[in-house]
């Protein structure tokens, strides 16, 4: 199709006229009417060159005595690269394609015709599913083959009739599908806007509905009890401590990776980091999630008995002693000559570190972090890119494997962000590939089992960023290309105007200087070292020279 009024498609009946920006209303609102009359027209195209390409394949495959089981591997992912999507959004478009083809004709040619679009087509087809060959093209005709009747349907309304008319036709098919949906429960995750993340989960109307009954009740009961928060944040709240325990004021143990350079962590520059699971989080965000307050509460040291600890009851004597006596010289002690008691045993010592404690969750701006680990993980100036170890054995070792799951975030495949499942080798070790980072990629379950079918080859390409490129059997190349990860140059080369720096606000303002101390600190050591290596090297060049006198 062209914008100079040639047909939709290939003996396709829908004519796209040309452009006309200048139109009257009415004359634009049939320019965007025959616009979306073509995409549904293309809709059904592709969905028959869908079907003949996995014929051909087929084909192709049983000419080569290829088992029939492994015939078909890799032709979704196929499917998904030539229309951009994922992998298993081309299984699902390979399946709607299949079925309007073979099985629903009526709703193909209203697809083609711009009665139905795909979506509403692929309603028809997912609430037919659990029909046999000839109740479907029963539902097909009853719906598709009126026009009429699906003028003015939306997408629930035929969704309704859809089940409706299957359930006419067979109520046993639709109850089962109903109890094998049961297998289907799981949790799920999506990161959303503004650093937070949803879950969700997927049950059975019956105890979904219990779930939520639950939760409100609970919220009712806190809200009666004067508990400031909203009853959304009183529901979350006990999502998250009935499944883990936990209450949201103690702080998780678990393990989070944050991927941030030390500049953005010491010295307060404003450069995104990556947290692992969800995407690129602002720098003072990852600050605050594993920042710990520097100097001690000053409870901390106090005597639950009363007064400081080491010190007297007021009026200078103790209960059962005589008057105070002179501190003695010596070492640092309680002031009666007595040494100090190990660290850990001193009185009061257990309430000093629940006090400590509570006071480092009430100084985090969010509540969730107590232990923190820092892994370093070394990139290349400028590019950002992941330097790291080889190894000679198969199996990647746990190093590289985060170090590319770390790079990749996700799936590495063109169009797929699913989670990483598999580390896997570009160019697989029976061919020579090395286990090293540059020839790991992270895959998920589907992308791992089409990579393996016949006639899919990848290749590394150098360059400042990782980049794999995939070759279809059908010749067809793919680039995929590793998201920059903090230190990369592209963060610093915008051409946009740039604000005025500031520094950073609040207990992040002596980030910079901490961290210039510890530099001054970490330099004198390594002098120090230095200079002991050299003066023991001088005495044994004197006790060798001596002894050879």
């Amino acid at each position: 199709m062209s914008a100079g009024g040639l047909p939709a498609g290939n003996g396709s009946a829908v004519w796209l006229p040309p452009v006309d920006l200048e139109a009257s209303a009415a004359e634009l609102v049939d320019q965007i009417t025959a616009r979306e009359n073509a995409k549904d027209a293309i809709a059904a195209e592709q969905a028959q060159l869908i079907v003949a390409l996995e014929q051909q394949m087929l084909a192709e495959r049983a000419a080569k005595g290829v088992p029939a089981a492994r015939r078909g591997e890799g032709i979704a992912k196929q499917v998904g690269l030539a229309r951009r999507e994922s992998p298993n959004c081309g299984a699902l478009l390979l399946g709607r394609a299949r079925v309007l083809v073979t099985e629903m004709p009526h709703t193909l040619k209203a697809l083609e015709a711009g009665v139905l679009n795909e979506r509403r087509a692929a309603i028809l087809v997912n609430e037919t599913d659990c029909l046999t060959p000839e109740h479907r093209a029963l539902v097909d005709a009853e719906l598709a083959g009126n026009p009429e009747r699906l003028h003015g349907l939306g997408n629930r309304q035929l969704e309704a009739e859809a089940k409706r008319a299957a359930y006419r036709l067979d109520p046993h098919a639709v109850v089962k599908r109903a109890a094998k949906a049961e297998a289907d429960r799981h949790v799920s995750s999506r990161p959303e806007p503004d650093v937070m993340v949803s879950v969700r989960t997927l049950l059975p109307v019956a105890q979904g509905v219990a779930v939520m009954a639950a939760l409100k009740r609970e919220a009712d009961r806190l809200a009666n009890a004067g508990d400031p928060r909203s009853r959304g944040q009183v529901m979350a709240d006990t999502v998250f401590e009935r499944v883990t325990g936990r209450s949201t004021a103690d702080p998780a143990r678990l393990e989070v990776q944050l991927v941030m350079t030390d500049r953005a962590l010491l010295q307060g520059e404003r450069e995104p980091a990556w947290l692992t699971g969800y995407g690129i989080v602002p720098a003072q965000y990852a600050r605050d999630l594993i920042r710990l307050p520097q100097n001690p509460p000053e409870s901390a040291n106090a005597d639950p008995r009363g007064g400081q600890a080491g010190q007297s009851p007021p009026g200078g004597t103790r209960a059962g002693q005589g008057p105070p006596r002179e501190r003695l010289a010596g070492p640092p002690g309680d002031g009666f000559g007595r040494k100090a008691p190990p660290a850990g045993t001193e009185p009061g010592w257990q309430a000093a570190r629940e006090t400590a404690r509570r006071e480092r969750l009430r100084n985090l701006k969010i509540g969730g972090v107590e232990d923190v680990w820092i892994r370093r993980l070394y990139t290349a100036p400028g590019t950002g890119q992941l330097l790291g170890m080889d190894s000679k054995a198969r199996k990647f070792p746990d190093g590289i494997r985060r170090m590319v799951m770390a790079r990749d975030a996700v799936c590495s495949s063109p169009w797929c962000d699913a989670p990483i499942r598999h580390i896997d080798h570009i160019i697989a070790w029976a061919e020579g590939g090395p286990t090293t980072l540059a020839n790991g990629q992270g895959l998920c379950e589907r992308c791992k089992h089409a990579k393996a079918a016949d006639g899919w080859t990848a290749t590394p390409i150098d360059g400042p960023r990782h980049k794999v490129k995939t070759t279809a059997p059908t010749g067809h190349t793919y680039t995929s290309t590793a998201p920059p990860l903090p230190g990369h140059t592209h963060f610093y080369t915008s051409t946009a105007p740039q604000l005025p720096s500031t520094p950073p606000s609040g207990p992040t303002s002596a980030a910079a200087p901490h961290a210039e101390l510890a530099t001054r600190k970490a330099k004198k050591v390594l002098v120090r070292r230095r200079r002991a290596r050299l003066d023991s090297e001088r005495i044994r060049r004197r006790e060798r020279s001596a002894s050879q006198s």
